[in-house]
């Protein structure tokens, strides 16, 4: 809990304070005089001068209490009497185009981060499963493609695209959204498990019932974890397993007449078993220390989500084959700068089909599913948090810039407004944009932290 806690108050602190400097350099940078720099709000915890300050400039630096936010106040003659001396220095009398800079600079800040701490995960390196296959979930696309259990994926690319490498099954996963989300095909080029030859297969994602970026979406088209190895892990006391006399360590090899060579086959066998009513003791090939012994399993029945499922006490599925993706000094900050289109290319897209009812609004997130993340992924190692506070940054980057009205993608519009028209948007007009740019925020607050709350307590 203290974990999560710290690593959520750092990624908004972070955050916060790359998109408001983004504003400050910028307006700095044109020749305007800024009066504050805060992040945070509520009660002052800190504040400070610095001795040397850019010509023009007198800013106060300040961190409050309330982490949510923060703002960069700019001299200007809306909000208080200007002195005709620095009536130049003002945010109103500058130009158009000083304005629209200084307003796109903070989401801008918060691409060109999400650029570094893409490429300082590429720099390090991350460990990441193999993109080896476990056998496709029945009836799915990848069975009814051909794709077996144990094929490696070499290469993959959207259909119409050239193939590109595939580093891991994370790499196969973004691909397969991606595809998912735009209905496109993916090719995927497999060496075989059976004799190690290549063949291209074709997975037709535009024939996918559901888009959603859920568990769902990747059962439906059969890929839904790497190749691991069936064996159980940690037994709990009073499960099926226990009474059946399985162990830590044991590899199954066969449930029923079906061979198991994988983790994930071998759960959506125990899952499987309790779809229609109590399950039925199977008898189960499995070695230990060496030695065949057969056991019978009769799995408890259980409930997830709504749906009866089979459960047997223990751990299931062991780690998969694991592989170290690093790249260079250039090609890390390439890929870097690539993952962030792609990424703020998804987001819009997503956002789109949420507006015109194509896709669920359960897939909004709040700040305890934000925290929650920042939690896990600080738990897993430095390049897991840095890839999330990544994938924060240009979601806060690609927010901003949307055309709502208090958001920065707001005043951007009314500035695109007064250059068509040479003048600016009247002040009723502003005000009622404005209340209905914070009534929709407001609403999509609510809705995200309903799932948030749903998701968990639901």
């Amino acid at each position: 809990m203290l974990l999560t806690l710290i690593a959520f108050v750092v990624a908004l602190g972070l955050l916060i304070a790359v998109h408001e400097w983004g504003h400050y350099r910028m307006a700095v940078a044109r020749g305007v005089k800024v009066l504050r720099f805060s992040v945070g709000f509520g009660r002052t915890l800190l504040r400070w001068k610095p001795r040397r300050q850019r010509p023009g400039q007198d800013t106060e630096f300040v961190i409050g209490a309330i982490p949510f936010g923060g703002y960069v106040k700019m001299l200007d003659e809306r909000e208080a009497p200007v002195p005709e001396e620095e009536r130049h220095l003002a945010f109103n009398t500058q130009t158009l185009t000083t304005r629209a800079l200084v307003v796109a600079a903070g989401p801008v800040a918060n691409l060109l981060l999400a650029v570094l701490l893409y490429a300082a995960v590429n720099w390090i390196g991350v460990d990441e499963p193999r993109a080896v296959l476990s056998p496709p979930v029945a009836g799915s696309l990848a069975e009814r493609a051909g794709l077996q259990g144990g094929d490696t994926v070499q290469r993959a690319a959207l259909a119409g695209d050239e193939l590109a490498p595939v580093a891991s099954f994370e790499g196969l996963r973004w691909i397969l959204t991606r595809g998912a989300l735009d209905s496109q095909d993916v090719v995927l080029e497999v060496a075989r498990a059976s004799n190690g030859r290549l063949a291209e297969v074709t997975l037709p994602l535009t024939a996918l019932a559901t888009h959603d970026p859920d568990a769902r979406l990747f059962r439906a088209i059969g890929i839904v974890s790497p190749l691991s190895q069936p064996v159980i892990g940690e037994v709990m006391p009073g499960g099926a397993a226990e009474r059946a006399g399985l162990r830590a360590g044991d590899v199954v090899q066969q449930v029923g007449g079906t061979p198991v060579q994988d983790g994930q086959q071998l759960r959506e066998l125990i899952r499987g078993s309790g779809a229609q009513g109590q399950p039925l003791a199977a008898a189960w090939r499995i070695e230990r220390d060496g030695r065949v012994l057969q056991v019978e399993v009769q799995p408890d029945q259980a409930e997830d989500k709504g749906q009866r499922v089979g459960r047997i006490g223990a751990l299931v599925g062991g780690a998969p084959d694991m592989v170290t993706v690093r790249r260079g000094l250039m090609d890390g900050l390439w890929a870097g700068a690539e993952r962030v289109w792609e990424v703020s290319a998804l987001s819009l897209k997503l956002l789109g089909r949420m507006l015109v009812g194509e896709l669920s609004l359960r897939n909004l997130s709040g700040p305890i599913a934000i925290a929650d993340y920042a939690g896990k992924s600080a738990a897993l190692g430095l390049t897991y948090y840095l890839g999330f506070l990544a994938f924060i940054s240009v979601s806060l980057g690609v927010l901003n810039l949307l055309p709502v009205p208090v958001l920065d993608g707001g005043h951007l519009m009314y500035y695109l407004w007064e250059a068509v028209t040479g003048k600016p948007v009247a002040g009723v007009w502003l005000e009622r944009l404005q209340y209905m740019g914070m009534t929709l925020l407001l609403a999509m607050m609510a809705i995200a932290m309903f799932n948030d709350v749903a998701s968990r307590w639901g």
